[in-house]
């Protein structure tokens, strides 16, 4: 796989400086069921990284004893770490809301089969990628047969009160299968909620339209294609100023899987650590007694990506 790492650093992106902490993201491990072209994080089925008990039981103690609003558990799949349902109970304890970044897959693999129960019963927020409404596509970004798959489950996600009761959210993820910023949220929402409520009598609360970051097995492919200076001339070019002062960076930070902190999911991806005013990178075992607040965020080219037109975040678009 072809890295772009060395095209985005250094940068001449706007400088950034972040505020209180109300967002823990952790990566539990890069293992999934599945192998998605647009994954910056490369996960998939023959990676082996997990996250160790020991640094999960700092993940429970700094959430037991700091005052953050959310968990979002992310992957590879995450539920297919050995404690991630441990964790989950542990926030519910905190009063501590969890978002799973779920595949919808992941549902019916091998002792997985009371996940979705799970989820439910412990009132976890899911976000879950769905690349499109038509087969066809999502087939050709997820792998063959994932379409189908992933409606059965948004149904059994359903029955089970996701999008109907107002404890239980079920937002779905957009991604572009090619070089261009994605459509508008708004108007691509009422298309999805359209057309799965037609189609499969589906039900869904928001869509997330997140923008391709150049980096990983999306910024693989740019490079092999041709498309990486095109596309990041695009990213420039629909830069958004005003997008600065929401971007998600100022409020979560990003914890791998061995513990280490980043200032963003996507800085993880290319080894740039979050670090201190006097330069020292951060674990998990620091930000007990790591101020993080005012500290410079580390910014690279990619990130024109989260300010590019109405702006992107795990959360969607900003404005």
């Amino acid at each position: 796989m072809r890295e772009t790492k060395h095209l985005l650093f250094p940068g001449d992106f706007p400088a950034l400086r972040r505020n209180r902490l109300t967002t823990l993201q952790v990566n539990l491990g890069y293992k999934c069921n599945q192998s998605c072209t647009h994954c910056h994080v490369n996960a998939g089925p023959n990676r082996s990284e997990m996250m160790d008990d020991a640094t999960l039981d700092l993940i429970i103690k700094y959430i037991s004893e700091h005052n953050v609003s959310l968990l979002d558990v992310t992957g590879g799949a995450p539920e297919l770490h050995p404690r991630f349902r441990e964790l989950v109970a542990e926030a519910g304890k905190a009063n501590i809301t969890v978002r799973d970044r779920c595949n919808l897959t992941v549902l019916f693999e091998p002792q997985q089969e009371d996940l979705a129960q799970f989820l439910a019963d412990n009132h976890v927020e899911i976000v879950a990628s769905l690349p499109c409404y038509t087969e066809e596509n999502v087939n050709k970004q997820r792998g063959k047969g994932v379409f189908f798959l992933s409606i059965q489950a948004l149904q059994q996600l359903n029955a089970l009160g996701y999008a109907q009761d107002s404890a239980l959210n079920l937002h779905l993820v957009f991604n572009p299968s090619g070089p261009v910023l994605p459509p508008s949220q708004v108007e691509l929402e009422k298309q999805y909620k359209k057309h799965l409520a037609q189609d499969f009598n589906i039900q869904f609360n928001e869509l997330f339209v997140i923008t391709n970051m150049p980096i990983q097995r999306f910024g693989s492919s740019l490079l092999s294609s041709g498309h990486f200076e095109s596309y990041m001339t695009t990213l420039r070019d629909s830069h958004q100023p005003n997008n600065l002062a929401t971007v998600m960076c100022k409020d979560t930070v990003s914890i791998d899987w061995q513990g280490n902190v980043y200032d963003c999911d996507f800085n993880q991806m290319l080894e740039e650590p979050l670090h201190t005013k006097d330069k020292h990178s951060l674990h998990i075992s620091d930000l007990f007694s790591t101020k993080l607040s005012d500290l410079p965020i580390k910014t690279g080219n990619h990130c024109y990506g989260c300010t590019a037109g109405q702006g992107s975040s795990c959360s969607g678009a900003l404005n």
